[in-house]
Protein backbone atom coordinates (compact mmCIF):
# COMPACT_ATOMS: atom_id res chain seq x y z
CA UNK A 1 0.00 0.00 0.00
CA UNK A 2 2.41 2.62 1.32
CA UNK A 3 4.87 1.44 -2.25
CA UNK A 4 1.70 2.31 -4.47
CA UNK A 5 1.19 5.58 -2.64
CA UNK A 6 5.17 6.21 -3.14
CA UNK A 7 4.90 5.26 -6.54
CA UNK A 8 2.17 7.42 -7.04
CA UNK A 9 3.68 10.75 -5.68
CA UNK A 10 7.04 10.24 -7.72
CA UNK A 11 4.55 9.61 -10.66
CA UNK A 12 2.54 12.98 -10.07
CA UNK A 13 6.11 14.94 -9.62
CA UNK A 14 6.85 13.37 -12.35
CA UNK A 15 4.40 15.28 -14.43
CA UNK A 16 3.99 18.67 -13.31
CA UNK A 17 0.73 21.08 -14.41
CA UNK A 18 1.40 24.19 -16.29
CA UNK A 19 -0.97 26.03 -13.96
CA UNK A 20 1.79 27.67 -10.91
CA UNK A 21 -1.07 27.14 -8.48
CA UNK A 22 -1.63 23.49 -8.91
CA UNK A 23 2.54 22.95 -9.65
CA UNK A 24 2.91 24.29 -5.99
CA UNK A 25 0.20 22.49 -4.48
CA UNK A 26 1.36 19.43 -5.72
CA UNK A 27 5.03 20.25 -4.85
CA UNK A 28 4.43 20.75 -1.35
CA UNK A 29 1.86 17.52 -1.32
CA UNK A 30 4.62 15.83 -1.92
CA UNK A 31 6.99 17.29 0.10
CA UNK A 32 4.37 16.96 3.09
CA UNK A 33 3.55 13.33 1.84
CA UNK A 34 7.03 12.00 1.57
CA UNK A 35 7.92 13.59 4.98
CA UNK A 36 4.88 12.09 6.82
CA UNK A 37 5.91 8.63 5.04
CA UNK A 38 9.69 8.74 6.78
CA UNK A 39 7.50 9.20 10.24
CA UNK A 40 5.00 6.66 9.84
CA UNK A 41 7.94 3.94 9.24
CA UNK A 42 9.46 5.64 12.34
CA UNK A 43 6.25 5.73 14.77
CA UNK A 44 5.32 1.84 13.38
CA UNK A 45 9.08 0.72 14.55
CA UNK A 46 8.42 2.87 17.61
CA UNK A 47 4.55 0.70 18.44
CA UNK A 48 3.49 4.45 18.54
CA UNK A 49 0.14 3.44 17.30
CA UNK A 50 -1.72 6.63 18.10
CA UNK A 51 0.16 8.60 15.85
CA UNK A 52 0.58 5.85 12.97
CA UNK A 53 -3.24 6.17 13.52
CA UNK A 54 -3.69 10.32 12.76
CA UNK A 55 0.11 9.61 10.16
CA UNK A 56 -2.14 7.07 8.14
CA UNK A 57 -5.74 9.51 8.05
CA UNK A 58 -3.44 12.78 7.53
CA UNK A 59 -1.85 10.87 4.14
CA UNK A 60 -4.86 9.52 3.05
CA UNK A 61 -6.99 13.07 3.63
CA UNK A 62 -4.34 15.22 2.21
CA UNK A 63 -3.35 13.09 -0.90
CA UNK A 64 -6.76 11.50 -2.13
CA UNK A 65 -8.50 14.45 -3.33
CA UNK A 66 -5.41 14.87 -5.83
CA UNK A 67 -4.90 11.58 -6.59
CA UNK A 68 -8.75 10.87 -7.66
CA UNK A 69 -9.83 14.67 -8.67
CA UNK A 70 -12.51 13.65 -10.65
CA UNK A 71 -14.39 11.64 -7.87
CA UNK A 72 -14.89 14.38 -5.48
CA UNK A 73 -18.67 15.42 -5.39
CA UNK A 74 -17.96 18.88 -5.64
CA UNK A 75 -14.55 20.45 -7.73
CA UNK A 76 -11.99 22.04 -4.73
CA UNK A 77 -10.12 24.81 -6.57
CA UNK A 78 -5.95 23.98 -5.86
CA UNK A 79 -5.61 27.64 -3.77
CA UNK A 80 -8.22 26.16 -1.15
CA UNK A 81 -6.75 22.57 -1.10
CA UNK A 82 -3.51 24.03 -0.61
CA UNK A 83 -4.43 26.23 2.58
CA UNK A 84 -6.35 23.16 3.79
CA UNK A 85 -3.31 20.56 3.42
CA UNK A 86 -1.17 23.39 5.32
CA UNK A 87 -3.57 23.98 7.42
CA UNK A 88 -3.89 20.08 8.42
CA UNK A 89 -0.24 19.06 8.11
CA UNK A 90 0.60 21.95 10.66
CA UNK A 91 -2.00 21.18 13.33
CA UNK A 92 -1.94 17.36 13.17
CA UNK A 93 1.39 16.70 12.31
CA UNK A 94 3.56 18.74 13.47
CA UNK A 95 1.20 19.97 16.37
CA UNK A 96 0.09 16.57 17.74
CA UNK A 97 2.89 13.96 16.26
CA UNK A 98 6.05 15.98 16.37
CA UNK A 99 4.27 17.67 19.33
CA UNK A 100 5.20 21.05 18.67
CA UNK A 101 2.23 22.32 20.74
CA UNK A 102 4.46 21.51 23.68
CA UNK A 103 7.82 22.48 22.30
CA UNK A 104 6.40 25.86 20.66
CA UNK A 105 4.25 27.50 23.57
CA UNK A 106 2.88 30.20 20.48
CA UNK A 107 2.17 27.10 18.14
CA UNK A 108 -1.68 26.74 19.41
CA UNK A 109 -2.20 30.44 19.00
CA UNK A 110 -0.36 31.59 15.90
CA UNK A 111 -2.49 28.56 13.68
CA UNK A 112 -5.92 29.79 15.22
CA UNK A 113 -5.04 33.43 14.56
CA UNK A 114 -3.97 32.65 11.30
CA UNK A 115 -7.31 30.19 10.68
CA UNK A 116 -9.54 32.99 11.37
CA UNK A 117 -7.90 35.39 9.26
CA UNK A 118 -7.96 32.95 6.24
CA UNK A 119 -11.11 31.35 7.17
CA UNK A 120 -12.45 34.66 7.17
CA UNK A 121 -11.19 35.67 3.76
CA UNK A 122 -12.38 32.41 2.33
CA UNK A 123 -15.73 33.32 3.51
CA UNK A 124 -15.68 36.89 2.52
CA UNK A 125 -14.31 35.69 -1.58
CA UNK A 126 -16.55 33.07 -1.63
CA UNK A 127 -20.08 35.61 -1.45
CA UNK A 128 -18.35 38.66 -3.28
CA UNK A 129 -17.16 36.15 -5.79
CA UNK A 130 -21.10 34.74 -6.45
CA UNK A 131 -22.51 38.56 -6.10
CA UNK A 132 -19.78 39.68 -8.87
CA UNK A 133 -20.81 36.47 -11.27
CA UNK A 134 -24.05 37.06 -11.20
CA UNK A 135 -24.77 33.38 -10.43
CA UNK A 136 -28.12 34.72 -8.13
CA UNK A 137 -30.51 37.07 -9.16
CA UNK A 138 -30.42 39.77 -6.71
CA UNK A 139 -27.36 41.80 -5.26
CA UNK A 140 -26.16 40.81 -1.71
CA UNK A 141 -25.61 43.96 0.63
CA UNK A 142 -22.01 44.95 2.10
CA UNK A 143 -23.34 43.98 5.54
CA UNK A 144 -24.69 40.69 4.61
CA UNK A 145 -21.07 39.74 3.00
CA UNK A 146 -19.34 40.81 5.87
CA UNK A 147 -21.87 38.97 8.27
CA UNK A 148 -21.05 36.06 6.45
CA UNK A 149 -17.55 36.26 6.60
CA UNK A 150 -17.47 36.91 9.87
CA UNK A 151 -20.00 33.92 11.46
CA UNK A 152 -18.10 31.82 8.75
CA UNK A 153 -14.64 31.89 10.13
CA UNK A 154 -16.15 32.23 13.70
CA UNK A 155 -18.52 29.08 13.23
CA UNK A 156 -15.47 26.84 11.37
CA UNK A 157 -13.48 27.48 14.40
CA UNK A 158 -16.00 26.59 16.77
CA UNK A 159 -16.80 23.65 14.60
CA UNK A 160 -12.49 22.83 14.55
CA UNK A 161 -12.89 22.76 18.65
CA UNK A 162 -15.46 20.31 18.83
CA UNK A 163 -13.64 18.10 16.87
CA UNK A 164 -10.63 18.47 19.11
CA UNK A 165 -13.05 17.43 22.62
CA UNK A 166 -14.16 14.74 19.94
CA UNK A 167 -10.46 13.41 19.30
CA UNK A 168 -9.37 14.14 22.96
CA UNK A 169 -12.19 11.99 24.33
CA UNK A 170 -12.32 9.30 21.84
CA UNK A 171 -8.63 8.54 21.41
CA UNK A 172 -6.86 10.01 24.57
CA UNK A 173 -5.32 13.06 22.52
CA UNK A 174 -4.75 16.25 24.14
CA UNK A 175 -5.70 18.74 21.26
CA UNK A 176 -7.75 21.14 23.87
CA UNK A 177 -4.02 21.78 26.20
CA UNK A 178 -3.89 22.86 29.90
CA UNK A 179 -3.05 26.39 29.72
CA UNK A 180 -2.32 29.21 32.55
CA UNK A 181 -3.09 26.64 35.08
CA UNK A 182 -6.33 25.35 34.07
CA UNK A 183 -5.76 21.57 33.34
CA UNK A 184 -9.49 20.84 31.94
CA UNK A 185 -8.18 22.49 28.42
CA UNK A 186 -11.30 25.21 29.08
CA UNK A 187 -8.93 28.55 29.12
CA UNK A 188 -7.05 26.92 25.54
CA UNK A 189 -10.24 26.81 23.74
CA UNK A 190 -11.54 29.45 25.00
CA UNK A 191 -8.30 31.59 23.87
CA UNK A 192 -8.57 30.03 20.36
CA UNK A 193 -11.99 31.00 19.92
CA UNK A 194 -10.89 35.08 20.61
CA UNK A 195 -8.21 34.58 18.24
CA UNK A 196 -10.37 33.11 15.77
CA UNK A 197 -13.63 35.60 15.97
CA UNK A 198 -10.15 38.65 16.29
CA UNK A 199 -9.44 37.24 12.68
CA UNK A 200 -12.50 37.10 11.40
CA UNK A 201 -13.16 40.98 12.95
CA UNK A 202 -9.89 41.85 11.28
CA UNK A 203 -11.27 40.61 7.62
CA UNK A 204 -14.26 41.66 8.18
CA UNK A 205 -13.46 44.96 8.99
CA UNK A 206 -10.97 45.37 5.75
CA UNK A 207 -13.93 44.04 3.74
CA UNK A 208 -16.05 46.24 4.73
CA UNK A 209 -13.48 49.14 4.10
CA UNK A 210 -13.11 47.34 0.74
CA UNK A 211 -17.08 47.36 -0.57
CA UNK A 212 -17.46 50.63 0.88
CA UNK A 213 -14.62 52.17 -1.22
CA UNK A 214 -14.82 50.62 -4.21
CA UNK A 215 -13.25 48.21 -6.35
CA UNK A 216 -9.47 47.55 -5.97
CA UNK A 217 -7.48 45.98 -8.82
CA UNK A 218 -5.19 44.30 -6.32
CA UNK A 219 -8.50 42.20 -5.47
CA UNK A 220 -10.70 41.93 -8.12
CA UNK A 221 -7.96 40.76 -10.74
CA UNK A 222 -7.45 37.73 -8.44
CA UNK A 223 -10.82 36.83 -7.86
CA UNK A 224 -11.74 37.51 -11.90
CA UNK A 225 -8.44 34.81 -12.53
CA UNK A 226 -10.42 32.55 -10.07
CA UNK A 227 -13.62 33.04 -11.50
CA UNK A 228 -12.01 31.87 -15.08
CA UNK A 229 -10.05 29.10 -14.05
CA UNK A 230 -12.88 27.36 -12.24
CA UNK A 231 -15.87 27.63 -14.56
CA UNK A 232 -17.08 24.66 -13.41
CA UNK A 233 -18.05 26.08 -9.88
CA UNK A 234 -19.31 30.00 -11.14
CA UNK A 235 -20.91 29.15 -14.38
CA UNK A 236 -24.39 28.95 -13.78
CA UNK A 237 -25.78 25.29 -15.22
CA UNK A 238 -27.68 25.50 -17.92
CA UNK A 239 -31.35 24.08 -17.38
CA UNK A 240 -32.68 21.94 -20.07
CA UNK A 241 -36.01 20.25 -20.57
CA UNK A 242 -37.54 17.93 -22.64
CA UNK A 243 -40.15 18.82 -24.95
Amino acid sequence: MQGEVVYTMIRLMCALPADPVKRVHLIVLCLMQGIMLVELFWAIASTRWMHVFLILGLIAATGLPIIFPRRLPVPIPSEIQLLAIIFLFATLFLGEVRDYYERIWWWDLMLHGSAGLLLGLLGFCIVYIFNENDIVDFRLPPAFVILFAFFFSVGLGALWEIFEFVMDRSFGLTMQKPMLGDPSGLTDTMWDLILDTAGATIISGAGWLYMRRGRRDWLQGPLRRFIEQHPDIFEPKRMTSDQ
